[in-house]
């Protein structure tokens, strides 16, 4: 069964009226794991974003389609029911629902009514991937989120990833403030889910989560659109020469389309 495909097109995103994104196209198909990296403020997070339905992000243009099915006329939970998922940058609190709670209720709301994971299968498959990603067990009992260090955050999302099994995942800096350790941990998680039903989009600043997540495709963002694409040599390059020599060979000026985009 081949995996679901993910394609976005001329996208344009503007944020209280400024345009951030200014034509953006991708295709995710499952079994592939793409890397999009750029400066500050190319519009990298506006793209995970707008995707998953932020309302703050107004779509001026373009398409979003998953499977053929247009997802920008879907609710928030209504895409990720029909298999997307975000991995934040900054992590929501929860007060008042644990992590085991919101865990089980998430993989029910994606399963047909009756066929409600059992509270038995629930707690064997989550403390099996608790083991995997070396979390101490009671965490699964805290509030979500709720008092975590962003390392247990982190981890806590690749946790909900295979957990919850979507066919596209949007890691947006998945990597940020991690040490070597948890950084080895959380790529172990999301390497274990490779295979050919699951499509990956990795937005990140360094080729360190690279080094332990090998992408097939690499894109880089400036000024609202992709401007170049290739394969895992064009992160190692952007690490060892910065992004200087993509504005010299395009002709792009030095500059961004908005802070923290």
């Amino acid at each position: 069964m081949a995996g679901s495909t993910l394609e976005i097109k001329n996208l344009h995103v503007s944020i209280e009226g400024k345009e951030i994104l200014k034509g953006v196209n991708l295709t995710i198909k499952g079994g592939e794991f793409h890397a999009v990296m750029g400066p500050n403020g190319t519009g990298k997070s506006t793209l995970a974003s707008a995707i998953m339905g932020h309302p703050k992000y107004e779509i001026t243009d373009g398409s979003v389609h998953l499977d053929g099915e247009d997802v920008l006329e879907m609710e928030v939970d209504e895409r990720a029911r029909a298999g997307l998922f975000l991995g934040m940058q900054y992590p929501s609190e929860i007060s008042g629902v644990t992590t085991s709670d919101f865990l089980r209720s998430s993989i029910n709301a994606r399963r047909e009514e009756g066929d409600e994971i059992s509270l038995m299968k629930f707690i064997k498959e989550m403390d099996s991937v608790l083991d995997f990603l070396e979390i101490d067990k009671n965490m699964a009992q805290r509030y979500l989120n709720e008092g975590f260090s962003g390392g247990e955050k982190k981890r806590n999302e690749i946790l909900q990833l295979m957990l919850l099994k979507p066919e596209i995942a949007i890691l947006d800096e998945i990597d940020s403030g991690l040490d070597i350790d948890a950084l080895k941990v959380v790529s172990k998680g999301i390497n274990k889910l490779r295979d050919d039903n699951f499509g990956c989009l990795i937005i990140t600043h360094y080729q360190r989560l690279l080094n332990y997540i090998t992408p097939d495709h690499v894109h880089v963002m400036m000024q609202g659109r992709v401007v170049k694409s290739g394969g895992p040599e064009l992160a190692q390059r952007l690490e060892a020469e910065g992004y200087d020599w993509i504005k010299e060979e395009l002709g792009i000026e030095d500059e961004t389309v908005g802070q923290n985009a």
